[in-house]
């Protein structure tokens, strides 16, 4: 089984690119990110004529997540138990976003994930940003706790650089989000919660990174982060074979600002 994740920066936008690498890395299971469109507008069509059935959440022209399978589809969640919404206003109530959609696929139960960016670290943003991760660490340690052999996959963009290791330059980031102690707690939590970062072992630092800004010619200049993961509960975590980043990607023109992260799992 190949799974993958990927922020692809608008689904609408990037299509033939996605469904041209999906065909050439004989993906399984892809989770997507930043889908960038409503359900309706979700381009399923051009998916199903390769055999993948997909699960979609998209409420506007930001955010979304989506789930493409053709090993199965099977008990789809929209967003997880508890998850929490955000509003900017603080007389309206948080409403939820698009950020979270759970599948099982050839029995492994996966989530693709957009944790929320944080903004600054003064925003309000922020403060979601630790209550949305508290609370899918929760769930998470929960569905640990029920079945200790169930095989999850929590895939996605973390918007978050764990160690100094992940970013190119750590006092770039000094005072900014991503990089924030509070954050890294927040990841770390996951891992203490018993699941593994499955894709580190295979693909080790420094310099490997997931993401490069579009601006200041960050890519060439391998100025990156690595914010895109798979966590495997120890279930999962056994049965990986290899992982890799597909830097490829991120190259020419109309790629994703994120490169696809793959896990190849033994049967």
């Amino acid at each position: 089984m190949r799974l993958a994740t990927w922020n692809v920066n608008s689904v609408r936008a990037r299509a033939d690119r996605i469904l041209d690498w999906l065909q050439r890395s004989g993906i399984d299971v892809l989770a997507m990110q930043e889908t960038k469109c409503k359900d309706e507008q979700f381009p399923y069509e051009r998916f199903e004529e390769l055999g993948y059935r997909v699960a979609h959440v998209g409420l506007s022209q930001w955010n979304g997540v989506a789930i493409a399978s053709r090993i199965g589809l099977d008990d789809v969640q929209i967003g997880f138990e508890d998850q929490p919404g955000f509003t900017k206003d603080p007389d309206a109530d948080p409403a939820q976003e698009a950020r979270a959609i759970g599948a099982t696929c050839g029995g492994v139960r996966v989530w693709s994930l957009y944790v929320p960016n944080g903004r600054e670290l003064a925003d309000p943003h922020y403060v979601y940003k630790l209550e949305w991760l508290a609370k899918l660490r929760a769930d998470a340690q929960a569905w640990l706790a029920a079945d200790p052999q169930k095989q999850i996959a929590l895939v996605g963009d973390w918007n978050i650089a764990p160690t100094d290791e992940d970013v190119w330059d750590p006092a770039f980031f000094d005072g900014k989000t991503h990089t924030s102690e509070p954050e890294r707690e927040a990841f770390r939590a996951f891992l203490d919660s018993g699941f593994t970062d499955v894709v580190r072992p295979h693909a080790p630092g420094p310099g490997v990174y997931t993401y490069w800004d579009y601006t200041q010619l960050r890519f060439p200049k391998r100025q990156g982060m690595r914010i895109d993961f798979v966590l495997g509960s120890p279930a999962l975590a056994a049965r990986v074979a290899g992982a890799e980043i597909d830097r490829n990607e991120r190259k020419g023109k109309g790629a994703s600002d994120h490169a696809p992260v793959v896990v190849d799992l033994t049967d």
